[in-house]
C-alpha cells in the first residue's frame, strides 16, 4: 500500500512539472498568436543576422553594423514622410538608404586617405541626426519611439513575409559568396593576388548586412536591430575558432536570446526588443566567463603542453 502511494506520488509530480513547464515555456507561444509572430519575426533575423555577424566581427568591422543601423534611418523616414507608417515605403527607402552608405563608404575609403569605419561613422552621425529630424517633422514621440526601438509584438503578414524574404535572400546570397568572403576575410592579399573581385564581394555582403538591418528594423528599431546581429555572434567567437562551427553556434544563440527575452518579457510585462537584445547579452556574460575559446575560465583550466 504504502509503494503505491509512493508510485502515485510520482505520478502526481511528473504530471505536475510537465505542467508546470508547458505553462512556462509553451503556453505563451500557445495561447497567443501575436507571441508566435514575434518568435517567427526574431527567429528570421537571428537565422540571417547572427551568421553576417560573424563575418563582421571576424573582418574587424563590428561597429560598422551599428553605423550601417543608423544609415537606413533617413530613408526610412523619407517613406514615413510619403506614406505614413507604410511597409513598402519605409522598406524601400531603408533599402535604398543603407546601399547608398554601404557603397557610399567603401568609394570615400579608396577615393579618400579615410579608412572606412572612418567614413561609416561620418555617415553613421550625419543618417541618425537627419533620420530624427525627419521623423519629428510630420510624427509623434510615439512614432518616433516606434522607428528606433521597433515593435516586435506588432508584426503582421505582411512584414512576417518580408523577414523571411529577406532571411532567405540573405543565406542563399551568403552561401553564393560563401568561400571568396571567408578568403577574403582571413587573408585578403591572397585574394587581391589571384582575383579582382574583392571589392565586389565586399559590397554584396556590406548589401547583405543592410538588407539585415532594414528588415531588424521593422521589428527591433534602428538602435536595437544591430544587436540580434553582433552579440550572438561575439559569444559563438568565445566557444570555437572553426568558421562553420562559430556560424551555427550564433545562429543557435540567436535563436535562444529570441526565445528567452520573449518569454521574459511576457511574464514580466516589459518590452520586448530591449529584453530579446538583453537575453543575448546575457548569453555573451555566459560565454565570456566559460567560454573554452576565449572565455575567462579557460586561463584556469590546465591545458595540454604547447597548446595555445
Amino acid at each position: 500500500m504504502r509503494g503505491a502511494f509512493k508510485f502515485v506520488l510520482s505520478l502526481g509530480r511528473k504530471r505536475l512539472n510537465k505542467v508546470m513547464l508547458y505553462d512556462w515555456l509553451i503556453a505563451p507561444f500557445a495561447d497567443y498568436e501575436f507571441m508566435r509572430r514575434a518568435l517567427v519575426g526574431s527567429c528570421a533575423l537571428a537565422c540571417a543576422g547572427a551568421p553576417l555577424g560573424v563575418f563582421l566581427l571576424l573582418r574587424r568591422m563590428a561597429l560598422s553594423g551599428d553605423a550601417l543601423a543608423h544609415a537606413i534611418l533617413p530613408g526610412a523616414a523619407l517613406g514615413y514622410l510619403v506614406a505614413g507608417l507604410s511597409l513598402p515605403a519605409m522598406t524601400l527607402g531603408g533599402v535604398l538608404a543603407g546601399f547608398a552608405v554601404a557603397l557610399g563608404s567603401g568609394a570615400v575609403a579608396r577615393a579618400t586617405a579615410l579608412r572606412e569605419e572612418a567614413s561609416l561613422a561620418a555617415f553613421y552621425l550625419v543618417s541618425l541626426a537627419l533620420g530624427v529630424t525627419l521623423v519629428s517633422v510630420r510624427g509623434s514621440n510615439v512614432d518616433l519611439l516606434h522607428v528606433l526601438f521597433g515593435s516586435v509584438l506588432a508584426l503582421d503578414d505582411s512584414t512576417l513575409i518580408l523577414l523571411a524574404s529577406i532571411a532567405s535572400v540573405t543565406l542563399v546570397g551568403l552561401a553564393a559568396i560563401y568561400r571568396p568572403l571567408v578568403l577574403e576575410t582571413l587573408d585578403p592579399g591572397f585574394l587581391n593576388s589571384v582575383s579582382r573581385v574583392g571589392a565586389a564581394i565586399q559590397s554584396a555582403f556590406l548589401m547583405l548586412v543592410a538588407l539585415n538591418l532594414v528588415a531588424g528594423f521593422h521589428a527591433l528599431g534602428t538602435l536595437l536591430s544591430v544587436g540580434m546581429m553582433m552579440l550572438p555572434a561575439i559569444s559563438a567567437r568565445l566557444w570555437t575558432h572553426n568558421m562553420s562551427g562559430m556560424i551555427a553556434l550564433a545562429g543557435l544563440f540567436g535563436l535562444i536570446g529570441a526565445y528567452a527575452g520573449l518569454l521574459a518579457s511576457y511574464f514580466l510585462g516589459l518590452p520586448s526588443g530591449p529584453l530579446i537584445i538583453l537575453a543575448c547579452g546575457a548569453l555573451y556574460v555566459l560565454s565570456l566567463v566559460v567560454g573554452p575559446a576565449g572565455g575567462v575560465m579557460r586561463k584556469f583550466t590546465p591545458r595540454a603542453h604547447l597548446e595555445g
